[in-house]
């Protein structure tokens, strides 16, 4: 598979999108209307006007592949930016149950988040306080997806 070109956005929304992404693809799945919502709210949050019908497609393009997150982590600048992935990540994979039967978190994304702990490199404290503060509250994935694309307008717009 050739890599598309990059999307019209820039290199650190690209980053934070495509570290979510792994981590939303860390059960193998990642359904179409998934992407369809995230696709809708990112390239609302990415970009205005008629230049929308492109990026969607372009990042399209990009949430389709399964990128490794040993290649992504690198790529964020700041520790705040680390916090927001371990953030968007830990709530991706906690919303991702698709029965009532299945656990919130199932093997292959604790696994997953514990490898993205790693990589990150953050004091313990601080994945401790976003674990509680997250665990805490109940999330379903329209909620999820608000929830996330008003994160990332809040970190670009003071970042």
């Amino acid at each position: 598979m050739q890599t598309p070109p990059p999307p019209s956005i820039t290199p650190r929304q690209m980053n934070l999108l495509r570290v979510v992404t792994s981590m939303a693809w860390s059960d193998g799945h990642l359904a179409e209307e998934e992407i369809d919502v995230m696709l809708d709210e990112l390239t609302r949050l990415f970009v205005t006007g008629t230049q929308q019908e492109q990026v969607r497609q372009e990042l399209r393009e990009y949430m389709i592949q399964n990128i490794p997150l040993e290649e992504l982590i690198p790529k964020l600048e700041t520790p705040e930016e680390r916090e927001l992935v371990l953030t968007l990540g830990y709530k991706v994979i906690k919303s991702s149950a698709r029965t009532a039967d299945e656990p919130d978190i199932n093997a292959d994304e604790a696994a997953a988040y514990a490898k993205l702990v790693q990589l990150l490199n953050l004091p313990e404290e601080t994945v401790q306080r976003v674990e509680v503060a997250l665990s805490s509250q109940p999330q379903h994935q329209s909620g999820l997806i608000e929830d996330l694309t008003q994160k990332l307008k809040n970190f670009l717009n003071t970042n």
